[in-house]
């Protein structure tokens, strides 16, 4: 199953200027990828390029047969402190999701690293948004090509 399956992994903040470029590249990457027989799409549930990623693969899924969306979740509190409108779209999207997972059930200091050694260890491709070598995002694409992931980084005008 990990051949057949995508994780995402992005920052928090896309600038505005770049959200619709990247959506595109998204619908397009993702379109790309199913049609290799690439079907499942794992994504990490929080605010900015996961957010996008899941959206993506919810309208996709419309017209991709067997396509699933599945969250994978740090902990049960992970919305705590978010915008009641960050809150909705993510109760949404969980609803919607065709399987969601947490890696534990308390928030702790290493469940989010956690929950993407968890997305990267199942997947054979990662699809990033990675604009800065240092964070969660890059350890994350580091720890993909460690394991051998394919990597795709919509960031950039080259990419």
């Amino acid at each position: 199953m990990r051949e057949k399956t995508c994780c995402f992994t992005g920052h928090r903040q896309i600038p505005a200027r770049e959200a619709e470029v990247i959506q595109k590249r998204l619908e397009t990457t993702v379109t790309s990828l199913y049609q290799r027989g690439v079907c499942y799409y794992g994504a990490g549930g929080v605010r900015g390029f996961d957010t996008l990623a899941a959206l993506t693969v919810l309208r996709l899924r419309k017209t991709c047969p067997g396509m699933k969306l599945i969250l994978v979740l740090p902990c049960l509190s992970q919305a705590r402190g978010w915008l009641n409108r960050d809150i909705d779209l993510y109760e949404s999207i969980k609803t919607q999701a065709n399987k969601v997972v947490y890696t534990s059930r308390e928030y702790f200091s290493g469940c989010m690293h956690k929950r993407n050694r968890h997305l990267v260890d199942h997947s054979s491709v990662c699809v990033c948004y990675l604009t800065q070598q240092t964070g969660g995002t890059a350890y994350t694409v580091d720890y993909a090509k460690a394991c051998g992931l394919n990597i795709i980084n919509l960031a950039g005008a080259n990419r």
